[in-house]
C-alpha cells in the first residue's frame, strides 16, 4: 500500500490531522502513543494488502494536532477517533492500538462497540502497575523516560534532533522510516525547536492511562475479539519487556510475542511492523 494522504478532521475545539493510506473499503483505525504521531504506523500501512483503508489520526495534543485543547483522557481520544471515522466514511474497523493507543482502542470499543470489528494491541492497552514515583511527572519519567524528557527540551536544529534520537537505546538501528517519523515532531523557530507532543496532553493522558475510570472499566468490560501483540524488549530496547509477564493478558485474550522487537521497533522496523500487518 503506496497511497498515503492527511486529512482535517472538525472536532471539538478544532481540527484533528489524520493520515489515510489506501483507498479500499476494509478499514483499519490506527492509535499512536503517548508522545507519538501517525507516522509510527508508516511501515505497517506499507504492508497492508490493497484492500485495506489505514486511519491514522494525530491524537489530541500530538503532531499536527498539537494545538488541540484538552480535556484529554482516553474516552475523548477514543471519541475524536470515531469522528476521523465519521469523516472518512468508515462504519467500522479493525482498531489496532500500540502503547497508550492501546488504552485508547480499548476505550473506544467499550464507548462506540458497533464500530470496531475487533481489536489488535500493540504492547499496550493491557493494566500496568503504577509506576514508582510520588508525583505524575515522576511516574512518567520512570515509565517513557528519554520521550518524556524531550517533551521539555529544545534544539538547535533538525539535525541535533536527530542526533537526541539517535542516541536512544530503542533505536540502535536508524533507518529511514524512524528519521522521517522524528523529523515530523519537529516545530518551533530556528534555533529553539522542539517536540509538537504536548507535555499536558502527556501528563494528564498518563494519569488516566494508570487510574481512570475509563481504560479500567473498558478492559473489565471487553467483548470483543482480541489479540495482544508483545513486544520482546522494552521501552529503551532492553529487558524487561513492558509486559515482562503475558499470563495475566493470556487469560482475556491471545498474546503473542514479537522476537527481537523492542517497545518503538514493534512498529518502527520492518520484522515487527511486518508481524503487525500480517496480524491486521
Amino acid at each position: 500500500m503506496t497511497a498515503y494522504r492527511r486529512v482535517r478532521v472538525p472536532v471539538p475545539g478544532g481540527e484533528l490531522m489524520v493520515g489515510v493510506w489506501g483507498t479500499g473499503t476494509r478499514a483499519v483505525l490506527a492509535v499512536h502513543g503517548v508522545t507519538a504521531s501517525h507516522l509510527a504506523w508508516q511501515l505497517v500501512a506499507e504492508r497492508l494488502p490493497q484492500d485495506t483503508v489505514l486511519v491514522a489520526p494525530d491524537l489530541r495534543g500530538r503532531g499536527d494536532s498539537g494545538a488541540l485543547p484538552g480535556p484529554y483522557g482516553m474516552a475523548r481520544h477514543a471519541d475524536d477517533c470515531v469522528a476521523a471515522l465519521d469523516a472518512l466514511g468508515c462504519a467500522d474497523a479493525v482498531v489496532a492500538g500500540h502503547s497508550m493507543g492501546g488504552f485508547v482502542a480499548l476505550v473506544l470499543a467499550d464507548r462506540h462497540p458497533e464500530r470496531v470489528r475487533r481489536l489488535v494491541l500493540v504492547d499496550g492497552g493491557a493494566p500496568l502497575p503504577l509506576p514508582p514515583g510520588d508525583t505524575p511527572e515522576a511516574r512518567l519519567s520512570a515509565v517513557i523516560g528519554p520521550a518524556a524528557a524531550r517533551l521539555t527540551m529544545r534544539f538547535a536544529d533538525r539535525d541535533a534532533y536527530r542526533a537526541y534520537w539517535r542516541s536512544h537505546p530503542a533505536f540502535a538501528d536508524w533507518t529511514a522510516a524512524i528519521e522521517s517519523y522524528v523529523d515530523y515532531d519537529l516545530t518551533g523557530e530556528a534555533g529553539c525547536l522542539r517536540s509538537k507532543a504536548s507535555a499536558e496532553a502527556v501528563r494528564e493522558d498518563s494519569i488516566d492511562l494508570y487510574s481512570g475510570d475509563a481504560p479500567a472499566g473498558a478492559w473489565s468490560r471487553l467483548r470483543h475479539e482480541a489479540l495482544f501483540l508483545r513486544a520482546e524488549y522494552g521501552i529503551l530496547g532492553a529487558a524487561p519487556a513492558l509486559y515482562p509477564d503475558p499470563e495475566p493478558i493470556a487469560a482475556r485474550m491471545p498474546v503473542r510475542t514479537i522476537d527481537g522487537a523492542n517497545h518503538y521497533t514493534i512498529l518502527l522496523a520492518a520484522p515487527g511492523a511486518a508481524a503487525v500487518a500480517a496480524t491486521l
